[in-house]
Order: structure tokens, then C-alpha cells, then sequence
């Protein structure tokens, strides 16, 4: 959950359609040509990242708790706590924006 962290809207988003397991908006809150990156696994287009959420994140059922946010030269870098049935853990995802306010980049390391 997003709770009061100040995240722009697709920010949120990614992670409060990830926790209601809502694939249309968790979606649409990419730039249709964005990348997702997942430690060196590179999903491209909103086809590539859905595929990503399907085996990674939503199909997990993957849920984010934010626990910070830094903003830096327009990159946002969001520390999360995730549980689910994948990955279970700690660690940050670096999210960029294109001019619409929509994500273009994703980056998740640890």
C-alpha cells in the first residue's frame, strides 16, 4: 500500500493494482513502450511487462508495503517490503516517468 508517501499517480498505482490484483490498472499505468528491468530481466511494452506481472508479480500475488521514497533528478526510488508466493523480502524499484506522468522505466534491484 501506498499509505501517505507522495508518490505520482502511476507510482501508486503499480503498487495499489499489484496489492487489489487489478492487471488493467496496474497496466495502464505504463507508457506503452516502457521497459521493465527485474534484476538483468528485461520486459519490454506493456505485452512484455504484462507477461512479467502474470509470472512475477500479480500472478504472485505479490503485496507491496512502501516504506520510502526518494526522488532524485526525476528518478523515484521506492523502498518496499513485499510478501506473496515469489519473492519475499526487502529492497528498492526505480521508477521513471515520461511526460504524460505515465511509468517508462522500472528497475528493480535490491
Amino acid at each position: 500500500m501506498t499509505g501517505t508517501w507522495n508518490l505520482p499517480p502511476a507510482i501508486a498505482a503499480f503498487f495499489d493494482a499489484t496489492n487489489a490484483r487489478d492487471t488493467e490498472r496496474f497496466l495502464a499505468a505504463f507508457a506503452p513502450g516502457a521497459v521493465l528491468d527485474d534484476w538483468g530481466r528485461s520486459f519490454t511494452g506493456r505485452e512484455g511487462i504484462a507477461r512479467w506481472n502474470d509470472t512475477d508479480n500479480i500472478g504472485k500475488q505479490s503485496h507491496f508495503e512502501v516504506t520510502g521514497v526518494i526522488e532524485t533528478n526525476g528518478v523515484h526510488a521506492v523502498s518496499i517490503t513485499v510478501t506473496g508466493n515469489g519473492y519475499s523480502g526487502g529492497g528498492t524499484i526505480a521508477f521513471a516517468l515520461d511526460g504524460e506522468g505515465r511509468i517508462s522505466r522500472v528497475d528493480i534491484t535490491g
